[in-house]
């Protein structure tokens, strides 16, 4: 596997990788990859000739008070285990490269961006859509594939695809979770041993919530119950936990055939998020 830092050269190695007609699949990440970034890699493999994956840790989806400064970095880890993977191209830019000097554009998704996650995390969505943005440029995938769990940035980053042109297809792939239905996260590394038992809670809500909800429980008694679960379990606060169109990420007080549950909360300093579709069951969750 190559290690490419400069454009040039990754624009003549993406040219070589397409010469004899090859398709290329994209898996951008921040590093601290896990096993959801591995099985995003695994199905680029599947749908495609050639697997480039990126690790940029992106300095603008970051707020004034977030753990950019934190955020694990583990690039010769992280590089192996994609080869391992049989990823042919690992795009590794600094900072300089990403924004050099003067760097003056950003893309913003009205509407899509302004809601939950967005609405805690002003600004964040604009640094994701203009680095995701970028990266299509320098890649030039055929292909790019993303978490579910990260449901809110995939809508968005499939709506700037759209209405920027760009001629690539996107794919969602299903969440991966631990054991206990905790979904996997580069942030769950943050958790001390006592919080990561008491994150299990996370799944266990959204779980319960989305049987109840799909046999036909009322929503808001539904979902108060759900954030009780969260707080007396061990988690300081939430940020959300709503019933929303899974299209349009719009509020829905009933369940209908696209609803999807989203929540964010936080134990200790980690925010956890997560979203499943009404009447998906998480395995490992239970009911409880």
């Amino acid at each position: 596997m190559q290690t490419i830092r400069q454009l040039p050269a990754l624009r003549a190695a993406i040219a070589a990788l397409k010469q004899d007609g090859g398709r290329v699949a994209f898996v951008p990440t921040m590093g601290a990859l896990h096993e959801g970034h591995l099985t995003l890699v695994r199905e680029a493999r599947r749908q495609a000739d050639h697997v480039v994956a990126s690790i940029f840790v992106n300095p603008t989806q970051f707020g004034p008070n977030e753990d950019l400064d934190a955020y694990p970095r583990r690039e010769a880890e992280d590089a192996a285990l994609l080869a391992g993977e049989g990823a042919a191209l690992l795009w590794a830019p600094d900072a300089a490269t990403m924004y050099p000097q003067g760097h003056a554009t950003k893309i913003s998704v009205s509407g899509l961006d302004s809601m939950l996650c967005g609405a805690a995390r002003p600004g964040h969505f604009d640094g994701v859509a203009t680095v995701v943005a970028k990266l299509f440029n320098q890649v030039n995938p055929d292909l790019a594939l993303f978490g579910e769990k990260d449901w809110q940035q995939l809508a968005i980053i499939r709506r700037m695809a759209t209405d920027c042109d760009f001629a690539l297809e996107i794919a969602g792939v299903p969440t991966v979770r631990e054991a206990d239905g905790l979904a996997m996260s580069s942030r769950n590394a943050y958790l001390s041993p006592d919080q990561r038992r008491a994150a299990a809670a996370l799944p266990r809500a959204l779980n319960a919530a989305s049987l109840a909800i799909a046999a036909g429980a009322d929503v808001p008694d539904t979902l108060g119950r759900a954030k009780q679960m969260l707080l007396s379990s061990g988690f300081g606060s939430i940020d959300y936990l709503d019933l929303r169109d899974g299209s349009t990420l719009a509020d829905s007080a009933i369940c209908h055939p696209d609803a999807r549950l989203f929540v964010a909360a936080r134990i200790g300093t980690t925010r956890l998020i997560d979203n499943i579709a009404v009447g998906q069951e998480i395995p490992g969750a239970g009911q409880g």
